[in-house]
This record gives structure tokens, sequence and C-alpha cells, in this order.
């Protein structure tokens, strides 16, 4: 999973007094110069910058080139994929007059990352999507400003050009998540088409214990089939967590990866605060000194209220609690 770290490339003496200005206003930022003017703090570009490029592209949120247009298309196109995984790109002039949003503009926040910068360096963002400038909003900006994640692409944009086009588009949200999350729609209309499109809400949170040496596939393949038996996706997961103890297993940490998820570590000393309220294992206790792990883990881990969908499910030597938020 990406961090929320920055990265900032430039080529010219100019272009690193920029970068420089723009760290000193927006936190975790990393520059990247040429080898010749590279000095204490900044990080070299190795080889070419391409390769560079190459080796970066999937480590940070976004990326900021200080350079001409063409240098940033030319550099980043071998390494695109989808919207959906992609960092945002923005292209600055080196005088800092204008901020370009050239990749990932909706999903990736290039588009408000590119207003922010803007006001801290006094700069002009142009923001070329069709949405933002007609002052109507996207479907994939408002799955990124709820913390959701769409269930697929292509029905996200046709519901989008609808909304551009000033076509009626409503919204439906149960008034309360956790309990009237409806399974099916009924849709009465005399529409002959009618774009529907999905944002699932990131409020899952998995908790995990696990025999050491537990495979990521037998993790993985439990979690996707806890949730399956919920009728709940796995994109909806926004964290997992699991206790001290286990936080080298390697297992845990590469299901989180492939979730695009963090892994969230809970102290034994916080989960005996609230064993008492889950089904114990004297088996656990001796091992380890608490009681339960996966439901704690889960609830702790948690950032809102909401309730325990599956408070323990064993999965050959894998144990799994799902809790909601909401």
């Amino acid at each position: 999973m990406k961090d929320n770290r920055i990265a900032i490339i430039t080529v010219t003496k100019n272009g690193i007094i920029l970068a420089k200005k723009i760290k000193d206003r927006e936190e975790n930022i990393d520059i990247y110069t040429m080898k010749k003017f590279s000095e204490e703090g900044l990080f070299e570009i190795e080889n070419s910058l391409a390769e560079t490029v190459g080796n970066i592209f999937k480590k940070y949120y976004g990326i900021i080139f200080i350079t001409a247009m063409g240098i940033a298309v030319r550099v980043i196109s071998p390494y695109i994929q989808k919207k959906d995984v992609d960092p945002c790109i923005l292209v600055i002039d080196e005088n800092g007059n204008f901020i370009i949003p050239i990749l990932s503009g909706h999903l990736g926040g290039g588009n408000e990352l590119a207003s922010e910068i803007a006001k801290k360096i006094k700069a002009l963002p142009l923001i070329t999507t069709s949405s933002d400038i007609s002052g109507k909003i996207a479907v994939d900006t408002l799955a990124t400003k709820i913390n959701g994640r769409l269930k697929d692409l292509e029905s996200a944009k046709k519901v989008t050009s609808l909304i551009v086009a000033g076509e009626k588009v409503q919204i439906k949200v149960p008034e309360n998540i956790s309990d009237e999350n409806p399974s099916g729609v009924i849709l009465v209309s005399n529409r002959e088409n009618i774009e529907i499109t999905q944002i699932i809400p990131k409020n899952i949170v998995i908790g995990i214990g696990c025999k050491k040496g537990s495979s990521k596939e037998k993790i993985i393949f439990a979690i996707k089939d806890i949730l399956k038996e919920l009728n709940i996706s796995y994109k909806a997961i926004r964290v997992i967590g699991t206790v001290d103890v286990k936080k080298d297993e390697i297992g845990i940490i590469e299901s989180a990866k492939y979730f695009d998820v963090p892994l969230k570590i809970i102290q034994r000393d916080e989960i005996k605060k609230i064993q008492d309220r889950f089904e114990k294992s004297e088996f656990v206790e001796k091992t380890i000194g608490v009681t339960s792990v996966s439901a704690p883990c889960s609830v702790l881990s948690s950032e809102k209220n909401g309730k325990l969908l599956v408070e323990k499910k064993i999965y050959e030597g894998i144990t799994l609690s799902v809790f909601q938020e909401g």
C-alpha cells in the first residue's frame, strides 16, 4: 500500500529552489534531482530519469514534476496502469506559476493536491477535468471524499458523464448503513436506459490471529470467504488488525498488502482491557497472555462505533473477526 509521501522531480537549479519552497509548506516530501545538483537531504536521479520514475512510481501517493510537460508525459507513460492504482501526477513550471494535474486527478487526489499546493506557493492550478471545471462532483471524487472505493470504473465513468451533462442523478444512502445496508434494490422507472454505479464504503475491520507460518494464500482465502458469507465486498476492508506478537508474521503482512490496506498492531495491554467481552481461549491465554486475539483486535483497530458481524471464525489455524463501522 502506498503511503502519503510525495516525490518531487526536478532537473534544474531553479526547480530545486521551488521544490524546497514546496517542501517547507508541505510535509512528507522527497526531492529527486540530477547528480550534479545533489546536496544533503536530496535524492539522486540514478542512471536515467525514466528508470528512477519506474522505481518510485508505485511507492508514492503523488509525483510532482518541475519540468516541461513533455518530459513528464514521456517518462510516466510506460508505467501507467489505471486510475484506481496510479499515483497522481502533477507538473509545475520552474517559476511556480502554474500547477497542472495530468494523471489521477480524481481517485488519486491530484486535483485536490494541486489546489492545496497552489494556495501555499501562490500559483494557479489548471484543472482540466470536466466535472471540476463545471463545478460538479465526479463519482470517483465522491468516493474519495467519503473514503470509499468504486465497485468498477466503467459504471462510475458513465454516471459521471450524466452529472457533467446536467442530467438528474440521485444518490441513495441508507440512513444507518450498519443496520439498513440493503442487499437488493428495486428500481421503478420509465427510463429505457439508467446508468447505475456503486461506491463501497471502507468500513470493515478484520481482526486476525494465526499459527506461526500461516501462508498469505490461506489468510487471503479465509478473509475473502468470510466476507463472501456476509455478502460484503473485500473492497470494503479499511484496516486489518492483529496482536503485537504477530507483527512480523509474513502471511499477515503480505495479506494486508494484497488488500491494499494498513496493518494495525494492537498491544496485549490494550487487549486485556476489553478481553472479557469476548469468547475466551485458555490455549491462547497460556501462549501469549491474553484470552482472545481476533475479536478485540478488530474492535481496537476501529476508529468508529459499530458492531461485530462475526466474533470468531476459525480456518485451519487462522482466526478471523469482522467488525463493521458505522
